[in-house]
């Protein structure tokens, strides 16, 4: 019943592979990418595939952000000078090339789950000390996301405000109620995750099951290709 609820979420589920291929793509897009405009055409595509698996606020937000910098790029920098064009250059470019793979990582992360993800990458004989690390990562972060929740109920009660606003205010306390116990947390969460992992055998050396099909299908292939389209534009503009 859990499977069936979390795939209608999933409006679209794709094969962890295409997105581990999507992100390999993604990265040499970022990197080559001849102009402002062909990033916002990959951040589109990327929003798109985002929709595709769910996550219809984070590809919307992720994408007003971002036309958000472009805009500030084109209209601001374009005839400003000095110290400060220089310093949000220098910054903006860095953040153009990470933008679209962080964007895309999240959607990875947040729609795959453990058991396919461990699956998909046995049929592609991938090595456990590999794989095992980023098995435990997936956990791991929707863990400490919940960790930081609590962790802001908690300054709520003490009337602590979980803002830029309160850390001028107060950044002593703010340290000791945000860095502290969410550092505790996270030592914590990945103890009791890598427990729990050895628990469920993922060292196991025998094949795994799933039941989920981990397979390649058309939309998978037209995704990809998709992808594939936007490089070769960029390779040959």
């Amino acid at each position: 019943m859990m499977v069936d609820v979390e795939r209608k979420k999933q409006y679209v589920h794709f094969d962890p592979r295409t997105k581990i291929i999507l992100l390999v793509l993604s990265l040499i897009i970022a990197t080559m990418a001849p102009s402002l405009t062909y990033e916002c055409i990959l951040i589109l595509l990327i929003a798109g595939f985002g929709m595709l698996c769910g996550k219809f606020r984070y590809s919307l937000i992720g994408t007003v952000a971002f036309m958000s910098l472009y805009l500030f790029t084109v209209f601001y920098l374009k005839d400003s000078t000095g110290t400060l064009h220089t310093m949000f250059t220098a910054w903006l470019s860095l953040v153009f090339k990470v933008y679209p793979c962080g964007m895309l990582s999240g959607i990875a992360v947040s729609t795959t789950r453990v058991n396919e993800f461990l699956s998909a990458m046995n049929k592609v004989h991938v090595s456990k000390k590999i794989v095992i690390p980023f098995a435990v990562m997936l956990r791991y972060i929707p863990t400490v996301r919940e960790d930081w929740h609590y962790i802001k109920d908690a300054m709520r009660l003490r009337d602590v405000s979980p803002s830029f606003k309160g850390f001028v205010k107060n950044p002593v306390m703010m340290i000791e109620c945000i860095y502290v116990p969410l550092l505790m947390a996270a030592s914590k969460a990945a103890d009791e995750l890598s427990i729990a992992a050895v628990t469920r055998g993922i060292e196991n050396p025998h094949s795994r099951t799933c039941l989920v099909q981990i397979r390649f299908q058309k939309k998978d292939i037209l995704i990809i290709g998709c992808f594939l389209v936007l490089l070769l534009v960029g390779l040959f503009l």
